[in-house]
């Protein structure tokens, strides 16, 4: 039984008992009350994380309920409901604070938004995680392990390695780290190793003075300085070239840094999360990544699940990405039928949670009905893969030719986007940029100066 409780206050026993089930059914625990006096008195001797009241009771009404639970305890959400509340009520109760007044009955598609908003899935989530663009969301028992051991060790100054596959949401579990740390107050800087060259990854990371080099034109803070007492996240790791890898070692042992082009170190205070999709024991054997830097990321590592193994997340993330993509789209799409929803967990995501989320976003904008049906999905779900696609030739080619036709029609299907093609691909960032930079010098393509510099 998860550690959040919700109080529900109705005096409609049938409702009543049905919202508590929806809400126990996401392992949270419920207390009731059938009046608003009688809620009152349970505010004020338990602790709730949520109160959910209906707007018409006997002895204390949900404004007055409202009100003075704000006098009491101002930060404890209270949503409203009722069936016939008119205008005038609902703005009253959100002037007063009331987090939402939605309609009456609660429909179990309903609790599961509000659980979303409020709690981290089940088996005690933590409220307010699934509030925001950074939203991580799960009812997986491993998954919440994986939560419970980020949190207790957020306040460590330990260097962290996330490992997963691409989608399964490693930025996501680093901003988790953070935002439970003694640090969540200061910045948290995302840098992506494999969208620059080693050349201005170097300044990007570490700053430079005016002067270092062509078109430093003034002095400029690296990335650890930005995030001074803070976390920076060193996102796909395993790009970074080797000579680089040398100098980040340098900068956890020593817990300073060099500008380019500066005439001595400068110390930081900053917490390293590295994330990878790789598999960095196999990067290690082949040379390509330095044991020693590893040793020193790796001494709090994290595997984080990919989508396949957490199938009973799929509805749950479904009806959220519903939701947030109706707000985004402005769209008034009610959920998924039960048909969509099975159709979903049998799917295999090789993309996982950001494959999902892509998905639903198309079948949001697709859905001509009220609820988004198995068509909606299968005609969302449509898009390029490499593996897919039909090269524009016939005649025979080298393999040469055909790589770099396969690039280049990859590029044009994703509008340019080089994570995205060498994603589907099969390959890294670099080496597509370096592939490019080689098309570029030999002129082998015309399409080649509009995506070299991409």
């Amino acid at each position: 039984m998860g550690s959040s409780k919700v109080l529900v206050v109705d005096n409609d026993l049938g409702h009543q008992s049905a919202v508590s089930r929806f809400f126990m059914d996401f392992g949270l625990r419920v207390k009731t009350a059938a009046d608003g006096l009688a809620a009152f008195e349970e505010v004020m001797v338990d602790k709730f994380d949520l109160v959910v009241s209906e707007l018409n009771l006997p002895h204390m009404n949900g404004i007055d309920l409202l009100r003075r639970i704000r006098d009491v305890k101002s930060s404890l959400p209270v949503i409203l409901f009722s069936a016939d509340a008119g205008v005038v009520q609902a703005v009253e109760a959100m002037k007063l604070g009331a987090h939402d007044f939605v309609p009456k009955p609660l429909t179990g598609h309903m609790i599961k938004v509000i659980a979303a908003q409020f709690f981290n899935g089940s088996n005690g989530g933590n409220r307010g995680e699934t509030n925001d663009r950074y939203a991580i969301i799960t009812r997986n028992r491993e998954m919440n392990r994986l939560l419970k051991e980020a949190r207790d060790i957020a306040d460590s100054q330990a260097s962290v390695l996330i490992q997963g596959e691409s989608g399964t949401g490693k930025e996501l579990f680093a901003r988790y780290i953070h935002r439970h740390s003694n640090r969540k107050d200061k910045p948290f800087v995302a840098i992506n190793c494999a969208a620059l060259p080693e050349t201005l990854l170097e300044s990007e990371l570490f700053g430079h003075e005016k002067g270092a080099f062509t078109g430093a034109v003034a002095r400029k803070k690296g990335k650890f300085e930005i995030a001074s007492r803070g976390t920076i996240l060193l996102d796909e790791i395993s790009e970074m070239d080797l000579q680089l890898q040398s100098k980040l070692l340098r900068v956890l042992q020593e817990k300073e840094i060099d500008r380019v082009g500066g005439t001595g170190p400068i110390p930081v205070d900053v917490r390293v999360i590295a994330t990878t999709n790789r598999d960095i024991e196999e990067q290690l054997k082949e040379g390509r990544f330095r044991e020693d830097l590893y040793y020193r990321l790796n001494v709090i590592p994290f595997h984080l699940p990919p989508l396949r193994d957490r199938r009973d997340d799929i509805p749950l993330l479904a009806n959220y990405f519903v939701e947030k993509y109706n707000r985004i789209d402005r769209r008034s799409v009610k959920g998924l039928t039960e048909a969509a929803i099975e159709l979903l967990v049998r799917m295999p995501w090789k993309g996982n949670v950001r494959e999902l989320e892509n998905s639903i976003e198309r079948a949001v904008l697709m859905c001509r009905g009220d609820f988004i049906e198995e068509k909606d999905l299968l005609t969302a779900r449509k898009k390029p893969m490499a593996e897919d696609l039909e090269l524009p030739f016939s005649a025979p080619l080298s393999l040469r030719e055909v790589e770099r036709k396969l690039i280049f029609q990859t590029l044009n299907r994703t509008n340019g986007n080089r994570t995205h093609a060498a994603e589907l691909l099969g390959i890294s960032v670099r080496t597509l940029r370096n592939k490019l930079n080689e098309y570029r010098r030999k002129m082998e393509a015309p399409e080649v100066e509009r995506h070299a510099n991409c």
